[in-house]
């Protein structure tokens, strides 16, 4: 039996946007990808998501709270959240970054927004 060959293409410029800012790229059954652009400073409450997070800076700064380890972010640096791990991000300067969820953040309400804290 042959395998799954759907093939995409998704331009950012017409993606969907999420409620959080987040631009929703390309999305296969078991992983998909999102882009954040030019997210403003600011804090983010801490969470868990059911599904584990890879992600790569472009530009800016930010800090990730993980399981009370503080981890600073800078151009070129990649990182994992792991599934059901306690998490914040701290966004120091304007920050351009890509993620990958698996499975997919946007499917089942995964993504859903928890309320964003004042800087």
């Amino acid at each position: 039996m042959p395998g799954d060959a759907t093939v995409k293409k998704v331009s950012s410029r017409t993606s969907p946007k999420g409620d959080m800012g987040q631009t929703y790229l390309t999305s296969g059954k078991r992983v998909s990808m999102r882009l954040w652009q030019n997210e403003r400073p600011q804090s983010t409450p801490v969470t868990e998501r059911d599904y584990e997070t890879v992600g790569y800076v472009i530009s800016g700064r930010a800090e990730l709270d993980l399981e009370g380890q503080t981890i600073r972010l800078e151009p070129g640096d990649s990182w994992l959240v792991p599934a059901g791990a306690r998490h914040a991000y701290r966004i120091l300067e304007p920050l351009t970054a890509v993620e990958a969820t698996a499975p997919p953040a946007q499917v089942h309400g995964r993504d859903m927004a928890p309320p964003r804290q004042a800087t």
